[in-house]
């Protein structure tokens, strides 16, 4: 979603039409949108060895082009991966990148390539949601999100190509950190401590932020209840630190990426009133059965 021209209110008038036009005729747009990839796949080694010569049409594909698992084609990943006939495996080996698996299931990370392109569909989706739930949730566009996000570990492929988890793709691409400023995606976080590579970092940074603009901070969360629950046990620990740091105004020496401490000191200023109040809440009885922090940014503790 691009920053507004006119209202909010026209803005998510505009990605509703859009959902609709393309829900009206679901078998429409199936058939236009499988047309567009084969068109532009037509000469790629895979759909040529299985006799699809051309065609762009559905029934022709279904007939020709078997279903099949992540192993089936795992030879033809390898070779994109290994850079092996690129341009005959790939359309735009330009615009190649991969995105890995988390290796939950089958213990090894699995191999998928993508594009610059698809990333960016990906990233507009993400557009979609919050003019979906203005419709029931009213002021979704007021205040600021406390999203605890980060980036994992990226690995070259023997032919080059990085290799990324999904979200770490998004994150560190154009599409995010080009994004023209909007009210569904501004954090309290900046674009540098999402990107940082040392996770205690990371997150510390994120969360004194957040704190510190606690004051307009609507909506609090992370893309994995894991993540979230993990932020929780990290304030349980640290809130001493993020006090102290709040009330000085200034970042403390454990937080050394030079980027991270800029991007956090240009928003961070002196609050010792925000840090006896943050330090109260966190200072009582017991963080288990219970919900210390409550009276914290409410909308991130009414998720306890």
């Amino acid at each position: 979603m691009k920053a507004p021209n006119g209202s909010i209110a026209e803005e998510n008038k505009k990605v509703l039409q859009f959902i609709e036009e393309v829900t009206t005729d679901i078998d429409e747009v199936q058939k236009r949108v499988l047309a567009e990839i084969l068109s532009r796949n037509a000469n790629v080694e895979y759909l040529q060895r299985h006799g699809l010569n051309g065609h762009t049409d559905r029934e022709t594909f279904k007939k020709v082009i078997p279903v099949i698992t992540y192993e089936d084609i795992q030879p033809d990943i390898n070779c994109i991966a290994h850079g092996d006939k690129l341009q005959s495996c790939a359309p735009n080996p330009s615009q190649t990148i991969f995105m890995c698996s988390s290796g939950t299931s089958g213990g090894e990370r699995k191999l998928m390539p993508t594009t610059q392109e698809a990333l960016g569909k990906r990233f507009q989706l993400r557009g979609i949601v919050m003019p979906v739930m203005s419709q029931f949730v009213p002021d979704l566009d007021k205040g600021k999100g406390m999203y605890f996000l980060s980036i994992k570990s990226e690995a070259k492929t023997p032919g080059g190509l990085t290799a990324r988890p999904a979200l770490t793709s998004i994150y560190k691409s154009p599409y995010f950190n080009n994004r023209h400023l909007n009210p569904y995606a501004n954090y309290t976080s900046p674009a540098e401590t999402i990107l940082c590579p040392d996770p205690y970092q990371g997150m510390y940074s994120q969360m004194l932020c957040g704190f510190y603009q606690c004051k307009e901070v609507l909506r609090a969360g992370s893309y994995f209840a894991s993540s979230f629950i993990r932020a929780i046990r990290f304030l349980e620990k640290y809130w001493p630190l993020l006090c102290n740091d709040i009330r000085m105004g200034n970042v403390n020496t454990q937080i050394t990426d030079l980027s991270v401490r800029e991007s956090v000191m240009r928003i961070l200023k002196p609050d010792p009133e925000l840090a006896d109040f943050i330090g109260a809440e966190c200072s009582k009885d017991s963080w288990q059965g219970s919900s210390p922090g409550c009276g914290l940014t409410p909308s991130m503790w009414m998720l306890l």
